[in-house]
Parts: structure tokens; C-alpha cells; sequence
């Protein structure tokens, strides 16, 4: 294992990591790793054994409380060989003392626990081909027409940390389209929805009951004409299973999200789509 160079990977390579995702299934999005990499540049880490990569991982830190872990691939072929632990452990100790959120597959929860996390709850991906309705519903509205602050206000009721520049960048991205019900001054739900390398996911996906939405959900699939459609959604949620279920979606693979310490109270009945198994 003396042979294993461990590195950051520059912006321009963390499409690396998401291209490693896409061959183990992941379906990540066409436009994740220019975004991914804004929160934190040096959150993403490769293995390489003389110059070749053989593991990628990456823990993004988003302020000095919270990191999100994800794309931890060792190549088929080295798996067991220890070289994944050893870029785990770069990992872990680029997040410092800070609590580590990560989304893993069912398999490997024993072993997340053996490095102190904790299962919090399951997200469970659902996918199938929709129908676009014939028009959207007129009350929702473009998601960069709504000021931004409402938008990043919204957000930190859902998740552990502030991701303003995140935020801005995925709902700004070219191919990325937002929708946004507001009433009263007041945003009732938002989203996104972006191409992927099969069809299209909508995440996040922020509402305060279903009837919310489903109208942005509506007006998200309106935009991309229907097609095969993924939402990953919380498992505690059981308005956002309702909802995807309403649909025709059905459960395609499920995660273990946990934590690797307390969270700030957050609101995931507000949760009706993940943004990122990778990112949080």
C-alpha cells in the first residue's frame, strides 16, 4: 500500500469522481461536478497508484460544524487491497472535528457505524417515465425570479449548513431549471430539476405539505417535457413517498443517510427531494 499516492483533485478533475459515480449507477447529472466542487475545492480526493487512479472520495466542508461525504469508489479490482481505507481516513481528516453527514448504500451501514456514524433515516431513489401535464399550473413561477435570500432562508430549515454559493450555482447552471410557488410574500415550496446521464432528477424539492409540491413538481416536469424522471426522497416523509407513489415512480435503490454527531433540528417533512446523494 506504500505505492498509493493520496491528492486533492483540482476543480477541472472532479469530473473524475463523477464519471466513476455514473459507472457504478449513481446517475449523477450531466453539470454536478462544476458545481460540486464550489463548496469547499479541496473536498475531493483521489488514490493514484503510479499516476493511475485506483479510489476517488471526496468530504465537502461547508462551514467549520459540518462535511458531507461522498463518491467513496475503490476500482472493482483493488477492492480489499486497504487502499479504500486509506483514502476514507484522508477523508475524514480533511473534515476535522466536524460532524460528517453522508448518504451510503444499505450494505455498508455496519461499517460506517464502525467509524462512528449513526443512521438518522433512508432515503429511497424512485424513478419511471412521466407524462409532462399540458400546462403547468399558472400560480408557479421561474425559482431565479424569487429573491435569493427567501430561497437561501427556505433552505437552511432543511439542511445542517448554509450552501449560498451551492445554492446560486445549481439553480444558475445551464440545463438546470428552478420552479417556485409564492404566496403572500411567503415561498410555499421550490425546486430544481436537471438532465442527468439517464433522463432527469428533481432535487431539491423544499415544500410545506404535498399539494405545494406537487404544483412545482408539475411545473418542473412541464419544463422538461416529461420523460424518465428520478426524485430521491426521505423515507420519513411519508407525504413525499405519497406524492411519488401519486405519480407512478417506483422505489429504484435505497440509501442509509447518517451523521456522525448531532445536527441542527431540521425540518424533513419539508424534504420531498434530496438534492444530492453525493453532496447532501
Amino acid at each position: 500500500m506504500s505505492d498509493l499516492l493520496i491528492r486533492n483533485l483540482r476543480p477541472e478533475e472532479i469530473s473524475l469522481a463523477v464519471d466513476w459515480a455514473a459507472a457504478e449507477g449513481w446517475n449523477p447529472g450531466f453539470c454536478d461536478a462544476a458545481c460540486f466542487g464550489i463548496p469547499d475545492a479541496q473536498g475531493f480526493f483521489v488514490g493514484e497508484i503510479e499516476g493511475e487512479p485506483v479510489a476517488t472520495i471526496s468530504c465537502v466542508n461547508y462551514d467549520d460544524r459540518f462535511a458531507f461525504l461522498g463518491f467513496y469508489i475503490v476500482r472493482a479490482d483493488l477492492r480489499g487491497s486497504g487502499h479504500g481505507l486509506r483514502i476514507w481516513n484522508a477523508a475524514i481528516a480533511h473534515a476535522g472535528a466536524r460532524v460528517i453527514g453522508l448518504d451510503g448504500v444499505v450494505a455498508q451501514q455496519d461499517n460506517y457505524r464502525k467509524s462512528g456514524f449513526q443512521l438518522a433515516y433512508a432515503n429511497i431513489r424512485y424513478g419511471g417515465l412521466i407524462v409532462a401535464p399540458l400546462r403547468p399550473p399558472a400560480d408557479v413561477v421561474a425559482l431565479d425570479t424569487i429573491p435569493f435570500a427567501l430561497v437561501e432562508a427556505d433552505d437552511a430549515t432543511v439542511f445542517p449548513a448554509r450552501r449560498s454559493a451551492f445554492l446560486s450555482a445549481w439553480i444558475g447552471t445551464s440545463g438546470h431549471v428552478g420552479r417556485a410557488l409564492l404566496r403572500d410574500g411567503k415561498l410555499k415550496a421550490w425546486g430544481v430539476i436537471r438532465p442527468c446521464r439517464t433522463g432527469r432528477k428533481i432535487g431539491p424539492l423544499v415544500a410545506d405539505d404535498r399539494a405545494a409540491a406537487d404544483a412545482v413538481v408539475q411545473a418542473l416536469l412541464a419544463s422538461a417535457e416529461g420523460g424518465e424522471i428520478f426524485l430521491d426522497v426521505p423515507a420519513v416523509n411519508r407525504e413525499a413517498i405519497a406524492l411519488v407513489e401519486a405519480l407512478g415512480l417506483k422505489p429504484v435503490f435505497e440509501t442509509a443517510r447518517m451523521y456522525t454527531g448531532a445536527i441542527p433540528p431540521l425540518r424533513i417533512d419539508r424534504v420531498f427531494g434530496v438534492t444530492s446523494f453525493e453532496l447532501g
